[in-house]
């Protein structure tokens, strides 16, 4: 079985998230209002628990000034990445 089929990618891109928004000082509320989304969804995002659709992913890189792909920039299945 390949490595990436092992990975959680909602986990992975949960982590990118919660990595940019810290990044940019903006709490989970700010970026879900910024974005045109609910912070509980924000929430589910970043901790892996949402399915996160191609629009949704659009919204949370322009609101936080990123391209979208900085979100799978570099993806792996490490334990260790943030």
């Amino acid at each position: 079985m390949s490595e990436n089929i092992k990975c959680d990618h909602k986990i992975l891109f949960g982590k990118r998230l919660k990595k940019l928004r810290q990044e940019k000082g903006i709490s989970q509320e700010s970026l879900a209002l910024t974005a045109g989304l609910d912070r509980t969804y924000v929430s589910g995002c970043e901790r892996g628990v949402r399915n996160i659709g191609l629009e949704n992913i659009y919204k949370l890189a322009i609101a936080l000034g990123v391209s979208p792909e900085r979100f799978f920039k570099d993806e792996n299945c490490q334990e260790n990445d943030t």
